[in-house]
């Protein structure tokens, strides 16, 4: 039996091209048979709620690093850089589960707290860059199913909803249910928000100028307490309300309707408190790097490769888009880089808030993409992969 003090480690080797991280306990093992007590170093398993420990200590960990090196975005990216890493290095991380879909909620109400009155006046102004937004879904799906196919080598459900720039979620359960292959769908999609996510900041602050010092909100301690518990209201009942009735994307879209109404009902005036932002993007960084885990060599050479080149491609559709619709007035050059970019609906949400972008202008594109995408990609999936049969 196991006796005196445990003491954990990790043990990084190299196994198969791959650096892994596995944890130990060592202790002193005593002999029944002789009485006999001799060192001892087995490999144990975290559960879930440790492996969540200690998820929540690397992010941690993370985040002040990059506060401490003042690095941008501390409370997205410190947490997210830390969990990539170690998920790349096998280490027992595990996600926060309900907790960080909840905390997904909090940007849901700061969508609907900036759909007032005066969002309605700017519609009219906003139909022209919307409506190159069917344009722009087709020139992906033309370019990227392509490209995963003939570049890639994957099949025709896997390439086409690999292509799609919806919901990480929704391509995933689309493509499942169409006979795509999830895991695939799953690392390509990651990637893309992941480099996204990574790289626009250095293009706001590059090419735009743009200062990621936007004050996100204001302190809990000066926002009206009716205020907060009308938010804190929203979050919930949106969220669940939304995944009750299968709305997609419910723990953002659910409160955000939610948000919006009581907005425009004069009953909210300002965004949910700077803290409960900073959370969110704790939250996110370390659901964003916690997707990776699990990654085999194999797929890091093939499938987020492939990824990351998409992105590429993606990058260059976006640009020619944000070309566009500033070259003809549509919007301004943060805008309407920030809607064209391809990126999760979370995350282009947090860097909106924090470049200060006009944050109506921005989710109303994002939305009206993801709608598109989920509504047609079904349909146009069944038709193309009719007419490949009636090809081959």
């Amino acid at each position: 039996m196991w006796a005196g003090l445990y003491l954990i480690v990790l043990d990084a080797h190299h196994a198969h091209t791959c650096i892994c991280v596995q944890v130990y306990a060592i202790g002193y093992m005593e002999s029944q048979c002789s009485g006999n007590r001799f060192l001892s170093v087995q490999k144990i398993q975290l559960s879930p709620s440790m492996k969540r420990v200690f998820t929540f200590a690397l992010a941690l960990l993370g985040m002040v690093i990059f506060w401490a090196l003042d690095l941008p975005l501390p409370f997205l990216f410190g947490p997210m850089l830390a969990c990539l890493v170690a998920a790349l290095a096998h280490a027992p991380l595990e996600g926060f589960g309900q907790v960080s879909i909840a905390a997904r909620t909090i940007l849901g109400v700061a969508v609907g707290a900036s759909i007032t009155p005066s969002l309605f006046d700017e519609l009219p102004k906003m139909a022209a860059s919307i409506m190159l937004i069917p344009f722009f879904i087709i020139l992906i799906a033309l370019v990227g199913v392509p490209f995963f196919r003939k570049v890639w080598g994957f099949d025709d459900k896997t390439a086409f909803y690999a292509a799609m720039p919806g919901g990480l979620q929704d391509m995933i359960i689309f493509g499942s249910e169409a006979g795509a292959d999830p895991r695939t769908l799953s690392l390509i999609h990651g990637t893309r928000v992941l480099i996204i996510v990574t790289l626009a900041p250095l293009f706001l602050t590059v090419f735009y100028d743009a200062e990621l010092t936007n004050p996100i909100g204001q302190p809990t301690s000066e926002l009206p307490v009716h205020e907060l518990l009308l938010m804190v209201l929203a979050a919930f009942v949106g969220w669940k309300g939304g995944e009750r009735i299968g709305l997609f994307g419910a723990s953002i879209l659910g409160p955000m309707i939610l948000t919006a109404a009581l907005s425009l009902g004069d009953f909210i005036h300002s965004r949910p408190p700077r803290e409960a932002i900073l959370l969110a993007q704790f939250f996110l960084g370390c659901a964003i790097g916690v997707k990776f885990v699990g990654v085999t060599w194999s797929e890091l050479r093939r499938v987020v490769a492939a990824g990351v080149a998409y992105v590429l491609v993606l990058a260059i559709l976006a640009a020619g888009f944000t070309v566009i619709v500033t070259t003809l007035g549509l919007g301004r050059p943060v805008e309407a880089f920030l809607a064209f970019a391809p990126g999760g609906q979370a995350e282009m949400t947090v860097l909106a808030i924090v470049s200060g972008a006009d944050l109506g202008f921005v989710i109303t594109h994002h939305l009206t993409r993801i709608v598109l995408v989920i509504i047609g990609a079904p349909i146009a999936a069944n038709l193309i992969l009719r007419w490949s049969n009636r090809r081959g």
